[in-house]
């Protein structure tokens, strides 16, 4: 009992600096699109002014009171640029608020070390970009449904993160969908006619039209790749959709292994309330990414712009980090089976390091030079991947940079050396068999 009092506490500790290090060490910015989103939030706080642009300010006008504080002391962008930080944390909170006395506690915990160490977080709450807000809005949302405290509110944040970012509706309709059908109820549509209404009334107010989106006309530079340049939805979907599950600089297979770990029946084991179980959760996740994917394929744009990392499939963290958490928490799964969460564990904390200490190699300079005319190797080849720029161009991290780095590596062996200490135990054995079998008969 004392010893699992211990371990508790190491791991509360380690999840509170984690957060303080998102907040302390990484190099927090508004630049790029989040300029616009602090721009028509300013205009609308100050004089109000709705400012027609092409991004929702749902998001943002939950970033008021930072505002207010920054205006206050001097540094209005300063203390705004740490939003997304904060709604994390929130998030994270939230999550523990909900969940605990459902799940074990040690698996819990290691959930949110995941999400800290090994995800693309590190890389995103830095920014005041729309899916951070989007993704806990969603996520958290969902998990306030599964376990039935406050289904209302549950279903009221899943909706606003929608609507901060109108492309992930898709996603929100197949997870309705899949509800409407567990419980055979109708009146789920309600959710959606709610999401469609304060999308289009946004539309409406703010840009003269519900139908108008502020992204007519939007297209990028006319590079080598033969759809470049195109506007919309222009990008042929299964070339995109290749791109985003596979590509060196983006696919998810890169930046959310944890995707690829059998967990579906240790998830079973934990039911959230009467109907609903971890796994159900997992699989409502798992189709609100679906419906990004489907979404963001065909979109000109598939890749995220100039960000680190596959920006628009932040979402697959969540149910990355969860996938990774059980199979890090339970031991006794086959020996591939630990072997495969031991790789997958390995890159996903790689991928946390390069968010953390290297997100300046999320766009090197040979990628943007000529009008973007070598976009593309960003996107297809290991060598200015995100993930493997660092190691190739030899860059370096800052103090803050080697800071993050020594907490990521301290999480990533507090996790995996039970998790090696059983591959070795079990793979000992066999190894000690074959060596004998291949050595008998043999004399000095």
């Amino acid at each position: 009992m004392r010893h699992a009092r211990i371990l508790a506490v190491t791991e509360t500790v380690l999840i509170v600096c984690g957060l303080l290090g998102f907040l302390l060490l990484l190099p927090h910015d508004i630049g790029g699109d989040a300029s616009k989103r602090f721009e028509a939030l300013s205009a609308l706080i100050w004089h109000g002014e709705l400012i027609g642009n092409e991004y929702s300010l749902v998001g943002p006008l939950f970033a008021t009171p930072l505002l207010l504080v920054g205006y206050w002391v001097g540094h209005e962008a300063a203390w705004t640029q740490e939003f997304n930080t904060l709604v994390f944390a929130v998030g994270v909170f939230l999550a523990w608020r909900l969940l605990r006395g459902h799940l074990p506690g040690a698996l819990l915990r290691r959930f949110f070390l995941v999400l800290i160490a090994g995800s693309m977080f590190a890389a995103h709450v830095t920014g005041f970009n729309a899916e951070v807000f989007t993704a806990m809005g969603v996520g958290v949302g969902l998990i306030a449904v599964a376990v039935r405290t406050g289904i209302a509110w549950g279903w009221s944040a899943a909706v606003l993160g929608v609507v901060n970012t109108p492309a992930a509706a898709l996603g929100l309709g197949l997870v309705v969908l899949r509800r409407g059908v567990e419980t055979k109820r109708l009146r789920y549509a309600l959710i959606l006619l709610a999401t469609a209404a304060l999308i289009l009334g946004e539309s409406w107010l703010r840009r003269g039209s519900p139908f108008a989106s502020g992204y007519e006309g939007n297209a990028g530079f006319r590079t080598i790749m033969p759809y470049s340049g195109l506007e919309g939805f222009s990008y042929p979907f299964a070339l995109g959709l290749l791109s985003l599950l596979l590509s060196f600089g983006k696919g998810l297979v890169f930046y959310a292994p944890g995707l690829l770990l059998p967990v579906r029946a240790t998830l079973r084991r934990f039911p959230l309330s009467p109907d609903v179980d971890l796994c159900r959760l997992y699989s409502w996740w798992l189709l609100f990414l679906a419906g990004l994917i489907l979404v963001y394929s065909p979109w000109w744009a598939w890749y995220g712009g100039f960000t680190w990392g596959p920006r628009f499939l932040l979402f697959a963290s969540l149910p990355a980090s969860l996938a990774l958490a059980v199979r890090l928490w339970d031991l006794t799964a086959p020996l591939w089976a630990r072997m495969l969460t031991l790789g997958a564990w390995t890159l996903s904390c790689w991928v946390a390091v390069c968010a953390a200490a290297f997100t300046s190699a999320a766009f090197p300079d040979q990628c943007s030079r000529d009008t973007m005319a070598y976009e593309a190797l960003c996107h297809y080849t290991p060598e200015f991947s995100a993930l493997w720029y660092p190691l190739v161009f030899h860059q370096g991290p800052s103090w803050r940079g080697w800071v993050a780095i020594g907490y990521i590596v301290v999480v990533f062996g507090y996790l995996a050396v039970p998790l090696v200490r059983s591959i070795a135990a079990d793979a000992s054995g066999p190894v000690r068999a074959a060596v004998r079998g291949a050595t008998r008969g043999w004399r000095f």
